[in-house]
């Protein structure tokens, strides 16, 4: 009746009174359990309001744990209707406060009078609110009411120090708040409480979580492993500032997103969310332009700490737009060739240029500044700009790109696969076309002609500025004995003095070499059908294994070893002479007949030399259909045929086939040999070489391509001589 009434004061002195009435030899319930049927209600059908009051009353009368006993009752019967009522839940949140400060200073003072039993009571009864405090905490957290969460979970922690669940509550809201620091120290409390719990049951919990020191040592390795394929020395586009690999991890660590990544894995380590943010945070974007002059370099930046700091020049604006560009574009980190390389530390320069191609394969985005064309740019500004011309700018050139019109354009203007363009892959392009592209560029320095190759084909080349010329042989070379293509000693002009059968300059490759066509099917039958009835099957299949067992070109110590089909010069003269240096010759070759040729060279006609003309397209003989296994490197010395029209010398052969003897050859074998005879009667283009003596060669270089007639119709064995020549 009271508490209808509203007078709470008085209903609690009648709930007292009750209690009192029950046997004092019998241990008296608690009183939310009491049900008080002479007043005709209990506890639990009490509305949340009545109860509050009754709360209030009894915590005003000092009997703070029965009121927390209210309190905890409201929490489990009303659980939804008060997490939808702010006001209910600001008045739970203060009286539980005021309860567990209240219990604490009761606790003291009874223990400190030795009333052992009733403090314990007391610290019992405040251990529970903390329990309150952790509920409330997670309801809280479901609204997002994230500071309120905090604060109870604060109050949880500092009424029981000692559970693990108040610090689990923290840990929640400060990760939601974005707090990561405190967070990742909340989750490291909560599993130290866990670990050092005198309850079994809650330290074996502790195997269901990840420390963040253990998830660091997870996301290690894998920044290591994305730096590494990194440039070496980025800018930060935030402060301007030039950083290495240990300086953008010093970085990363203490940005949100690592300790983000860290939150976010409290209980299993994923490694794909691993590499994906964190190859994100290092992606990079790179710089393609053409060098104008006194470029920020370096030790410019570094003097001055930042980008932002260089004096206002239109060179130093140019990089600082181009960093803007690139934080606009979402990206942390920025690359140009003029400040991120240190020119003055060799194995860092040589690191970088080797490395440059796959930096910008492997970048976000390539941001092209064309020098000279006004902005806004017009299509058609890219195919005639200076950026064009530069050899640098070719592996720039084939980075990835998003805007279609772009691709449009560098297809037209440098007539390669759209596909190519795309998916940044000149692996397709196959050597000689990659040649071509290099030769529209120019560089000021003679070794970077090279050197800006050395990406595209992968080379392992090491820059050494000072060795000129031979930059580039070094490449062939390379390409040569790494891919055993020769397609590259197709060319004519000035030898090089690295190797003479190598160009002086890598624009010859501008020049279309001479491709003889396949051989149509039914072209190709009427041959060896005519050929079947004019040489002999043993013959035949003797060139056609010599051939096959042809090892592949190889470089050493700067002489090439050519494998070919060798043609002896009979007689050489000249035909007539061209205005300047050159000479048109006439040869007449064994097995090919009369060859004409002009070159500027001076022929030593007066002197006993043999000149032959080789056929080193090995792959076209062979055709597109055979499956070769290569022979042994082992070469023997022996001379052209025995035929005297021919000089003697000292050659190398292909070798002999090896043992035990061959089985009968099959009829299959046969006219796949007569394929490679019919090959062999197509026009091609000749290298023309003349014996030194020592009896190794070197190369005439022709004014023009030497396109020669194929074999004649009388074929022998004597025409057709399969060698291995070491050329100088």
């Amino acid at each position: 009746m009271y508490m209808k009434m509203e007078n709470y004061g008085r209903a609690v002195s009648l709930i007292e009174c009750a209690k009192n009435l029950t046997p004092r030899d019998k241990q008296c319930p608690s009183l939310k359990t009491i049900s008080l049927n002479i007043f005709g209600w209990n506890f639990y059908g009490l509305g949340i309001v009545s109860q509050q009051h009754l709360c209030e009353t009894l915590y005003a009368e000092e009997r703070t744990t029965e009121a927390v006993e209210i309190l905890l009752n409201i929490i489990r019967t009303s659980g939804e209707e008060i997490q939808g009522n702010k006001a209910t839940m600001d008045w739970i949140s203060d009286l539980t406060k005021k309860c567990a400060m209240t219990l604490e200073h009761v606790g003291d003072g009874t223990f400190r009078s030795i009333k052992h039993d009733d403090a314990m009571t007391q610290y019992s009864t405040a251990l529970s609110l903390s329990r309150l405090f952790i509920m409330q905490s997670r309801a809280l957290a479901a609204k997002a009411l994230w500071q309120e969460a905090l604060q109870d979970a604060n109050e949880a922690v500092k009424v029981d120090p000692f559970y693990p669940w108040g610090y689990e509550a923290k840990y929640v809201a400060l990760h939601a708040t974005k707090r990561y620091d405190e967070a990742i120290d909340a989750f490291n409390s909560m599993l130290h409480v866990i670990e050092q719990s005198h309850d079994p049951a809650i330290r074996q919990l502790r195997k269901n979580y990840i420390s963040p020191s253990e998830t660091t040592r997870a996301i290690d390795p894998i920044v290591r492993g994305i730096l590494e394929s990194c440039p070496l020395v980025v800018i930060d586009v935030t402060t301007g500032c030039l950083c290495d690999g240990p300086e953008r991890t010093r970085i990363f660590k203490a940005d949100p997103t690592f300790k983000e990544l860290i939150l976010s894995m409290t209980r299993e380590v994923d490694d794909e969310r691993i590499l994906r943010v964190v190859a994100s945070f290092f992606r990079y974007g790179m710089f393609s332009h053409a060098w104008q002059g006194n470029e920020p370099s370096f030790q410019d930046v570094n003097i001055v700490k930042s980008v932002w700091n260089l004096p206002d020049t239109s060179l130093n604006k140019k990089l600082r737009n181009f960093c803007k560009e690139t934080r606009r574009l979402g990206y942390n980190w920025a690359w140009s060739d003029t400040c991120c390389i240190d020119k003055a530390t060799s194995s860092i320069l040589n690191q970088s240029l080797t490395s440059m191609y796959k930096w910008y394969a492997d970048s976000a985005v390539t941001l092209v500044f064309l020098a000279g064309v006004a902005h806004p740019s017009k299509l058609g500004d890219l195919t005639h700009s200076y950026w064009m011309t530069r050899a640098w700018t070719l592996q720039e050139f084939l980075s990835p790109k998003e805007s279609p019109e772009i691709m449009q354009e560098l297809v037209d203007a440098m007539k390669i696969p759209r596909g190519t363009i795309v998916t940044f892959s000149p692996d397709d392009l196959g050597a000689r076309e990659e040649l071509r592209l290099a030769s529209t560029r120019n560089a000021t320095v003679k070794e970077d002609v090279a050197y800006s190759l050395i990406g595209i084909f992968k080379s392992d080349i090491r820059p050494h500025y000072g060795e000129g010329a031979d930059a580039l042989g070094h490449l062939l070379e390379e390409i040569v004995a790494r891919y055993g293509e020769v397609t590259v000693l197709a060319w004519s002009g000035k030898s090089s003095s690295y190797n003479s059968c190598l160009p002086a300059s890598v624009s010859v490759y501008s020049q279309t070499p001479y491709n003889p066509q396949s051989l149509e099917e039914e072209e190709m039958e009427t041959c060896i059908t005519e050929l079947r009835g004019k040489l002999p099957q043993q013959v035949v299949l003797g060139i056609y294994n010599q051939i096959n067992f042809l090892p592949p070109a190889r470089f050493s110590t700067r002489r090439l070893h050519l494998p070919c089909i060798a043609f002896s010069v009979r007689k050489l003269g000249i035909q007539e002479i061209h205005r300047g240096n050159e000479k048109l010759y006439r040869a007449r070759v064994s097995g090919l007949g009369k060859v004409e040729f002009t070159t500027a060279d001076e022929l030593p006609l007066d002197k006993p030399q043999k000149f032959v003309f080789v056929h080193p397209w090995i792959r076209h003989i062979r055709g597109p259909s055979d499956e070769v296994v290569w022979g042994g490197d082992s070469e023997s010395d022996t001379d052209f045929d025995s035929d005297s029209e021919c000089d003697t010398g000292s050659d190398e052969v292909a070798p002999p086939l090896p043992s035990p003897v061959v089985p009968a050859p099959q009829v299959d074998d046969y006219t796949r040999a007569l394929q490679m005879i019919a090959r062999l009667r197509q026009p091609f283009n000749a290298l023309l070489l003349v014996q030194q003596p020592y009896g190794e060669y070197k190369r005439v270089a022709a004014g023009n391509e030497i396109v020669v007639p194929g074999l004649r119709a009388n074929i022998t064995s004597k025409n057709i001589q399969v060698k291995v020549l070491e050329i100088l």
